[in-house]
């Protein structure tokens, strides 16, 4: 009998600290300052790793080895993008310093246009907006292809590029 009032006492006490502690806290203000902060989600496209490679031949066949294949580029351009499944990475030589992480509004994981989605103008607004710091810009005065290069808190180099 005395482990049940024991057990009933805690129990209590839990939730009479609990109600205290909400009481404490302004939740409603929190609430609404979430309501208010709307951060629109957006459509970058087709993801891919765009790796700097010592050796492209090397390269291709050590991905080959992974279960990626050729899906665009050649030896001679001195870059590959390879696919395994919806996973893409791009392997260039000698065309820019480190790697980069890839986006291209407009297109899926398969290279095919998108009929609906964000152009590198829109999003590069929207970066601008939530206080991203841009490395280069598009010029928003055109349509079509363009690019927009940030980093992100830890420098890794972030390329959003549109094709179309």
């Amino acid at each position: 009998m005395k482990k049940i009032q024991t057990l009933i006492a805690g129990i209590l006490m839990s939730f009479s600290m609990g109600y205290y502690a909400n009481s404490l806290l302004p939740i409603k203000q929190i609430s609404s300052d979430i309501e208010r902060i709307k951060i629109e989600k957006l459509r970058l496209g087709a993801f891919s790793l765009s790796l700097n490679v010592k050796d492209l031949e090397t390269s291709r066949e050590f991905y080959q080895k992974l279960g990626f294949e050729v899906f665009a580029g050649s030896m001679e351009q001195n870059y590959l993008i390879m696919k395994n499944e919806n996973s893409l990475i791009g392997l260039f030589q000698g065309m820019f310093e480190g790697n980069i992480l890839t986006f291209n509004p407009g297109w899926d994981e398969n290279g095919n246009n998108l009929n609906d989605f964000d152009d590198i103008r829109e999003i590069q607004r929207q970066l601008k907006q939530n206080g991203i710091a841009l490395i280069t810009e598009a010029d928003e005065t055109t349509s079509g292809p363009a690019s927009v290069m940030i980093t992100d808190p830890d420098g890794n180099v972030i390329l959003l590029d549109q094709h179309r």
